[in-house]
């Protein structure tokens, strides 16, 4: 699988839009709550190292 050039860019953003609905909106993503985190860490990863 081909990852895309700018991966970390297009993770950051995702990670942005759902912190903007959760926050805005008070969504509770219950269980899932380490969605986020691990979407950040995955994020800063990826930024890091370029892809």
């Amino acid at each position: 699988m081909k990852l895309p050039k700018n991966l970390g860019t297009t993770l950051l953003g995702l990670y942005l839009v759902l912190i903007g609905v959760v926050g805005l909106f008070g969504i509770s993503l219950g269980t899932l709550s380490f969605v986020l985190p691990l979407l950040a860490l995955v994020t800063g990863v990826c930024l890091l190292l370029g892809k």
